[in-house]
This record gives structure tokens, sequence and C-alpha cells, in this order.
């Protein structure tokens, strides 16, 4: 069984975000961490693996530092990272990203394909479903249960206050949610073998069956008009009441705000 996740390097938001001219992040200058989504899809690959015997590899797009994420994956238990970085795929929204991953995808053998259901820095829950309509493959989202049976992975899946239980030949694609389970440790043999071990480094050349039209800023149709690290709230209404003025005053807003 082969196993195919993607993991994300995103901003720690606890150190603040910065952003480029052109509204994208400032990567290069940021704190980062593995996007939890992300790393609860990594820790269902490794716990199938043990089951199961699986080889999992884990892939990555960003910046030449994003080796980082992907030798904690590997320290983590992961058989092998691969980072897909290339200036031309800078500022990718997430048909552009989906598209890069997709197309490194296309280079590896996989029965199964795990995703985060979104990252913290972007929070679209797009790339995940998006990469499996590029390999024509079924998806199955916000996967809080994972099991393996034959040639078949039996997934519940949240959804709203109910769940679902459904059941799909491999090979497809799941996003999982960050309460899927709790993430192991690194641990000190596993740290040593990671940085010892060899990621592979793909660029553009790399990515079989996508056209440059749909690479990087200018093949994402999705433009940023305005971006911020915070947004400012106004001072409010203040009001000074008695207790039971107070009360109807209450009342009354969240009436008109069709609270209540």
């Amino acid at each position: 069984m082969k196993i195919v996740v993607c993991i994300k390097q995103v901003p720690d938001t606890k150190g603040g975000v910065k952003f480029n001219p052109d509204g994208t992040l400032d990567r290069a200058a940021m704190l980062t961490i593995m996007n939890p989504d992300d790393k609860a899809g990594l820790e269902a690959a490794l716990r199938l693996k043990e089951q199961y015997g699986a080889e999992v590899t884990v892939v990555t797009m960003g910046l030449p530092k994003a080796e980082e994420v992907l030798r904690e994956a590997m320290a983590m238990g992961a058989d092998k990272g691969i980072l897909v970085t290339d200036r031309v795929l800078g500022g990718a929204d997430t048909w552009a990203t989906s598209t890069t991953i997709a197309g490194a995808i296309r280079n590896l053998e996989y029965d199964l394909i795990i995703t985060g259901r979104q990252a913290i820095d972007g929070d679209t829950a797009q790339v995940g479903p998006q990469i499996s309509e590029h390999l024509g493959i079924p998806v199955i989202s916000y996967a809080q249960d994972i099991k393996v049976e034959g040639e078949y992975v039996i997934v519940n899946r949240q959804f709203e206050d109910r769940h679902h239980m459904l059941k799909v030949q491999m090979p497809c694609l799941i996003t999982a949610l960050s309460e899927l389970n709790v993430p192991r440790y690194m641990t000190p043999g596993g740290i040593f073998d990671a940085y010892d071990a060899e990621i592979t480094v793909w660029g553009r050349k790399d990515l079989k069956d996508v056209d440059d039209s749909d690479l990087g800023l200018a093949g994402s149709p999705t433009k940023i008009a305005k971006a911020s690290d915070k947004v400012r709230k106004g001072a409010g209404e203040k009001v000074a009441l008695e207790t039971d003025e107070a009360v109807d005053y209450i009342m009354n807003k969240l009436l008109e705000k069709h609270v209540i």
C-alpha cells in the first residue's frame, strides 16, 4: 500500500504575519509550523503504515525552507519527502497550487492520498478536493475516522450535526480534520535519521501534464485586492444605564440584530 500525504508549512500566527507589496504572504520572513490538519492526516497515514506496512511519502510545495516540515514528517515516521519548489510557482492561489501538486503526484504510485481539510493561512478547504479533480479520483472530505478494508477505505465523515459512513475503492483522496487524532511526537532517533535522509527536490520541469498558464501568480484566477495582518474594530457604543434599563437595552439590540 502506498500513501501520499500532502503537507504545508504555514505561518505560526502567534508570531504575527507579514505581507509582500502584492498582497501575498511574506513566508520567508515568518516563523512556521506544519499545518495542523495536515499533521493529523500524516498521523493517520503513519497508523495505516503500522497496521498494513504501507509506504508513506510526504509532498509539500513551497520555498526551499519548506524542507524543514518534510524532515519533521520524516522524523515522525514518513519514508520519503518531496519538495516542489520553483520561482515560477510563487504566489499561487488554490487553483495553481492544486495544479502544481497534482502535477507532482502524477510521478508517483499511490493507493491513497491524504491532505488536511484546510490550511490555517488560507482556510479555503479547496486544495485537497481540487487535487482529486485534477487526478480524476474520488474524494472524501472532513474525515474523522479512517479504516482500510481490502481495496476500500471506510471513512467516518463529519457533516454538520451528524456524520456519514462512506466506503470508497482506492485510489482516492481523503481530507483530514485536526480532530481525527492526536499526532505523535518526533523521536530522537527519528530526528537524526530525518536530517541524514535525502529530500527529493522537484521544479517546474518535473511536473507532469500541466500548463504554464495554470501555475504561479500569473496562473492564479484569484486576485488579492487588499491584505492586512489585523482587522481593526470600532470603539463600539457605550451607554450608562441602571440594571433593569441595561437588560431591556441589550434585549432590544439582540432583537434588532435577529440574534434572538
